[in-house]
């Protein structure tokens, strides 16, 4: 094997250790994003019950402490 094969073989692999590390970024963001999206969703669900309840507890006619 010479220094030409070496560095060549060098290259390949760090060539391997950025695609792998890009994908592993890709996968993350991914994650992140889905976790997010889940996260407002269970927000939302939650402020919507909160005014679906504040609404039920309204009483029809007013004031009821008059």
């Amino acid at each position: 094997m010479n220094v030409d094969d070496v560095v060549a073989a060098r290259i390949e692999a760090a060539r391997i250790r950025i695609q792998a590390a890009k994908r592993r970024r890709e996968e993350l963001a991914a994650a992140r994003k889905r976790g997010l999206a889940a996260r407002h969703a269970t927000k939302l669900r939650y402020l919507a019950a909160q005014q679906r309840d504040e609404t039920r507890d309204e009483i029809p006619g007013g004031d009821p402490h008059v």
